[in-house]
């Protein structure tokens, strides 16, 4: 075993040195230590690779907002240790990481295993609630609801303490990078892209995951063109914790069998192949998704520079939220959808993407104009984007503060009342 730490991820090699190397990569919230069980079988086949997200587990605490820049970070480290190509398995976040891989560098991957994972983790919404949630109030309340997640009702009673393990993997990651890497969920999608990815995939799932189940893997098989779809009876979210034996079987007849070598290496042997187990009994890939992901509504067309109109929505979504946006949206017609794609195009498209303050920076002056000139009806909706943009319930209060001394009082009470309830609702955990 070595381990090694350096300015970009914390990792550890198990296993041979001259044996072709296996990255596994690990789920938001967990640490290497999820890969524990599997570790001893897979090490006489592969020199095994590990690391712990940012601020995970002791890693360095340098937050990363977007799955590319964690695979960046992955692969300058294995770069660095002179790795240049590897077969790769990765959990929910780290089966992000390895679809990045795919997709953007598929001459590095020579197999692939996608657990528990989706081309579209959930809604960007619930992340970035999620962000508010820890912000407000820490990891606790995250890491007390993280084994119902994760965990089997029966196994999470019947295992107190790998329940509580996975608590305190939670509890002990630095706050900042978790929100960070919610963030980089959130912005996660590559629904469009999944006929790029070439290498020999596995999407191993378990049946009763209500984070990322079998409908998510099966959307993934039907895009992946070489995918084959394994259900692991009895499971949730962390199968290779929950069911550690199934997995390890899985992985080892998947990247036995499924392992992609480069053309110049059929000739030289410069790789090896890892011995070859009993072929595997896979589902086969279905003929039409089993569970399609519904487009985005139709938005109405650009009047004029769709770059700066399109460049104009992601921020409005981003800062509103998916929810508010479609439902603003949806109601727009012939008569208001002008004055929505205006709004889109140059308050959004424009003004809140210009560098020269940044997103915390223009909520605080948002919410004071809001006031001042009494818009209470848009106060909640932009209460909400300060929480998202990072600002605290703290800070806002500051804000409100400060406007009942330029504003007037009565103006101040009244968005008092507004922005508490949405603080309330946005800030307290779901049980």
């Amino acid at each position: 075993m070595t381990q090694g730490k350096n300015e970009w991820l914390q990792y550890r090699f198990d296993g041979p040195e001259h044996l072709p190397v296996l990255i596994l990569g690990p789920s938001l919230g967990t640490t290497w230590h999820m890969w524990d069980r599997q570790i001893p079988a897979l090490t006489a086949h592969w020199r095994v690779f590990r690391f712990d997200l940012p601020g995970h587990g002791g890693a360095p605490a340098h937050a990363a907002d977007s799955v590319a820049e964690l695979a960046a970070r992955l692969l300058a480290t294995l770069d660095a240790l002179g790795v240049q190509r590897f077969g790769y398995a990765g959990c929910a976040l780290g089966g992000a990481v390895g679809a990045e891989l795919a997709l953007r560098h598929p001459e590095r991957i020579a197999s692939l295993a996608l657990i528990a994972a989706s081309p579209r983790f959930g809604t960007a919404d619930e992340f970035r609630q999620r962000g508010v949630i820890v912000r407000t109030n820490g990891l606790d309340p995250i890491a007390r609801t993280a084994p119902e997640r994760w965990f089997t009702p029966g196994f999470a009673a019947g295992q107190p303490a790998i329940t509580e393990w996975a608590v305190q993997m939670v509890r002990t990651t630095d706050p900042g990078c978790y929100i960070a890497a919610c963030e980089a969920l959130a912005t996660f999608d590559v629904r469009a892209e999944l006929g790029s990815i070439e290498v020999p995939t596995l999407v191993l799932v378990g049946s009763e995951d209500q984070v990322t189940g079998p409908a998510q893997a099966r959307t993934l098989v039907a895009g992946i063109p070489d995918a084959r779809l394994a259900v692991v009876p009895g499971a949730c979210h962390l199968a290779p914790v929950e069911a550690p034996t199934a997995v390890t079987d899985l992985l080892l007849r998947h990247f036995s069998t499924a392992w992609r070598l480069p053309p110049e290496a059929t000739a030289t042997g410069q790789f090896a192949i890892p011995a070859a187990l009993a072929k595997p009994v896979l589902a086969p890939p279905p003929a039409i998704p089993v569970a399609e992901i519904a487009p985005s509504s139709p938005q109405p067309a650009a009047a004029a520079d769709p770059d700066t109109r399109r460049a104009g929505l992601k921020v409005r979504r981003e800062v509103l939220g998916d929810a508010h946006v479609d439902r603003t949206l949806a109601a727009a017609d012939d008569f208001s959808g002008d004055f929505q794609d205006l709004l889109t195009r140059y308050a959004w498209g424009e003004i809140w993407s210009r560098p020269g303050l940044d997103r915390r920076t223009r909520s605080c002056v948002t919410l004071t104009a809001l006031v001042a000139g009494g818009h209470l009806d848009e106060l909640a909706a932009h209460t909400r984007a300060a929480l998202r943009n990072g600002l605290t319930p703290q800070e806002i209060k500051e804000v409100l503060l400060q406007t009942a001394v330029y504003c007037g009082v009565p103006a101040a009470n009244s968005a008092f009342k507004v922005a508490q309830e949405v603080i309330r609702e946005e800030t307290t955990p779901q049980e």
